[in-house]
């Protein structure tokens, strides 16, 4: 069983004399991920790049977290660091990459027109047996795979940045997506240890997104009202919404604080509503409030890079002990 993981990573390219360049300056990461995750559920992992130097640093940034997660013990899957390496390799040939591929996973950046450039070269080259999927976190399906000849067997597989801490994986179909493509996906997914859901019809921002902006939208109103600083309005988060719905989401909570999800509207249908009729325009995010947020954000991290960098591998590590601690904490 194989997989084809399509990177771009760190690369510059013209699409025409009129566009601009396009640059992933995260180097893969998401893409890398991918590899890392098919590897642990033993899938043979091919990557494909424009650049040799960009392959080379990809594998190269692989093993070196793999044999950080395996003297962590955090390390994914019954094999070991240097069995799952061995599965990974890279290529520069698209018709090499996609040979034998039964999965192929689209990391390029957000970019539509880059996409479907990539996806009009995999429809004139794959078999009617291949999944091709796509990374990407906020662009339809219906754009995305606009026109493609094998249109049935195309999907949207949105990780959660990084994945191979963060296991839910958003699967959007195309409305011509055949069901026997989700639930291939579907299965693949839960085969490398993710947390799949399907999202039964394409929207924007798919689900992780749209609830991810209206926490954003409100948080944005309350700063701006002068409500609570930014500082405080964080720690609302991560010392209080944040510490349960790491195990649980917003309905389990309302089932839980009641005697159920009946009793919790009967309860508190109304206040709600009244709550939620105060709740104002979608804010610009621009003006005063900008320089304000920014300016408390630069006192906890600075926004430079090494600041910037030591923050993400922190929450990183973070990442990683919960993620442990969800795996221990599983009801029986």
């Amino acid at each position: 069983m194989a997989a084809r993981i399509f990177l771009e990573t760190n690369y510059e390219r013209k699409l025409s004399n009129n566009r601009p360049q396009y640059k992933d300056q995260n180097c893969g990461l998401i893409g890398q991920s991918w590899a890392m995750l098919f590897a642990s559920g033993g899938f043979k992992v091919k990557l494909y790049d424009i650049g040799q130097q960009q392959v080379t640093n990809a594998l190269e940034k692989i093993r070196k977290e793999m044999k950080f997660l395996e003297q962590s013990g955090s390390l994914k899957g019954s094999l070991g660091a240097e069995e799952q390496l061995s599965l990974i390799s890279g290529c520069l040939n698209i018709q090499e990459a996609v040979e034998g591929a039964m999965h192929i996973q689209e990391c390029v950046p957000e970019n539509l027109e880059l996409k479907k450039k990539i996806f009009a070269q995999l429809d004139q080259i794959v078999d009617d047996k291949v999944v091709l999927s796509s990374s990407t976190s906020c662009l339809l399906p219906s754009k995305v795979f606009a026109g493609l000849a094998h249109v049935k067997q195309c999907i949207v597989a949105h990780p959660v940045n990084p994945p191979y801490y963060v296991p839910l994986v958003e699967l959007v179909p195309h409305p011509k997506t055949a069901p026997a493509t989700v639930d291939r996906t579907y299965a693949l997914m839960q085969k490398i240890g993710q947390s799949p859901v399907r999202v039964m019809k394409e929207i924007d921002g798919f689900v992780l997104n749209r609830l991810q902006y209206a926490v954003i939208s409100e948080a944005w109103r309350l700063v701006e009202e002068g409500i609570v600083s930014p500082s405080d309005l964080d720690l609302v988060m991560s010392d209080g919404l944040g510490m349960r719905y790491a195990f649980i989401g917003p309905l389990e909570t309302m089932h839980l604080n009641a005697e159920g999800m009946l009793s919790y509207c009967d309860r508190y249908s109304e206040g709600m509503q009244h709550v939620l009729k105060t709740f104002g325009p979608i804010p610009d995010f621009s003006r005063a409030t900008v320089e304000k947020v920014n300016q408390a954000m630069c006192v906890k991290v600075p926004n430079d890079p090494e600041h910037l960098a030591a923050r993400r591998q922190w929450r990183d590590e973070c990442l990683l002990r919960l993620a442990k601690l969800k795996r221990q904490m599983q009801p029986q």
